[in-house]
């Protein structure tokens, strides 16, 4: 084993090795990054204080040409129902129901003048309304009606209307103290009511009344029976970032928020960039690799003659494989290291711009930038034992 250490220093070319080194440190550490800035990133995504996480879409077919000249609404069928149940990025399921009556409003404003409109009014199950009331009931006893705004319907009457009508501008707390009087007739009935603003919606872009009432109004002034016409839908997600979504929108021709897209566009595009950076990683390691068993083969090669007389005195080509082998292992080993070292300087930094913007979210650990390290690790020191086996055993064999 002494002869064969001794043959190998006094052939070994250190500019080869050192660029073997480089190469495949460089693409090493190029693949983990790239495991390891996916896996925060998608800790980003999933963590309790995300921007993408748990979010609702609301969907609705695609309005034709056709159907905006004939005036036929784009609804639901019970089978696209069911099947958009079934879709695993759903966590739960809803949808809209309209009022199938006239509905006008009259605001008085005190020391103001007053003025109506015609609105409408629509409801979801309460599972999906985000303003948490203890007004929000309807009795069928009692006129008063809860209502729940969009918000922005506060901003365009703040900084639209009231500024053109030279009304006072209203926060949130003054304008749910409005009278509201509400007018709803249909069906040869006439009704009137109270009308309560009790929160502002950040999610519901619609003026909201509680599914008892919806349901009290249809049935006695509906002049058309909306049950079991669906044309909206809600539905709550895990994950808005997944791609399935969108592609299954696209698939079915359906239409939503585009703001709600943009998280699985950023994550395609994310895992796009992360998959084009590992490859180019994987090619240099690549690279690297043949870089290895050239300078290994041709190190061989010089020592052809010393190491036939070596198989001839009796050395085994497994001994004799064996000092080429920790070699090109222990050159894998050093290179794991030093990338993993590497890894962690570089990830502590852009990590700090993480927890800047996302104080709350969840580190995850580097086992799976290690793990992958490993396996290439493993993968490249056996083909290069392989190599190694396979050209001292073409010289045993040539000696016979």
């Amino acid at each position: 084993m002494n002869l064969v250490w001794k043959l190998l220093r006094q052939h070994i070319s250190i500019p080869q090795f050192a660029g073997f080194f480089l190469a495949n440190l460089v693409g090493m550490l190029i693949i983990m990054l790239g495991v390891q800035f996916y896996n925060d990133t998608q800790a980003i995504y999933n963590g309790e204080d995300s921007f993408m996480r748990n979010d609702y879409f609301i969907i609705n077919k695609t309005i034709g040409t056709i159907s905006g000249i004939t005036g036929k609404s784009e609804t639901f069928t019970e089978d696209e129902i069911n099947e958009l149940k079934s879709q695993p990025f759903v966590k739960k399921m809803g949808w809209f129901t309209s009022s199938a009556f006239q509905v006008r409003a009259s605001f008085n404003i005190e020391d103001f003048s007053s003025f109506s409109t015609e609105m409408f009014f629509e409801s979801v199950p309460d599972e999906f309304v985000d303003v948490m009331s203890e007004k929000w009931f309807f009795e069928e006893d009692n006129t008063d009606i809860p209502i729940i705004l969009p918000r922005n319907y506060l901003d365009l009457y703040n900084f639209g209307y009231a500024q053109s009508q030279n009304l006072p501008q209203l926060s949130e707390g003054l304008f749910g103290a409005i009278s509201l009087d509400i007018t709803i007739s249909g069906n040869g009935e006439t009704g009137k009511f109270h009308g309560n603003i009790v929160g502002f919606s950040s999610r519901l872009n619609t003026i909201l009344v509680p599914e008892q009432f919806m349901k009290w109004a249809n049935d006695k002034y509906g002049s058309t029976d909306v049950s079991s016409t669906i044309s909206r839908i809600i539905m709550e997600v895990d994950n808005p970032a997944d791609e399935n979504i969108t592609q299954y929108l696209q698939d079915n021709n359906y239409e939503t928020d585009q703001s709600k897209l943009d998280a699985s566009k950023t994550t395609f595009l994310l895992k796009m960039i992360v998959g084009i950076v590992t490859s180019v990683g994987l090619v240099i390691c690549i690279l690297a690799f043949y870089i290895l068993m050239l300078s290994v083969l041709l190190l061989v090669e010089k020592n052809n003659t010393k190491l036939e007389n070596l198989l001839v005195i009796g050395y085994s080509p497994a001994k004799v494989a064996m000092p080429y082998q920790l070699l090109t292992i222990g050159l894998n080993i050093t290179v794991l290291i030093l990338s993993s070292i590497l890894l962690i300087i570089i990830r502590n930094e852009y990590i700090n711009l993480f927890e800047n913007f996302f104080p709350n979210m969840d580190i995850p650990s580097l086992w799976q930038s290690l793990v992958a390290g490993t396996i290439l690790l493993v993968i490249v020191s056996i083909l290069n034992i392989i190599a190694i086996r396979t050209k001292i055993m073409s010289i045993w064999k040539k000696k016979d």
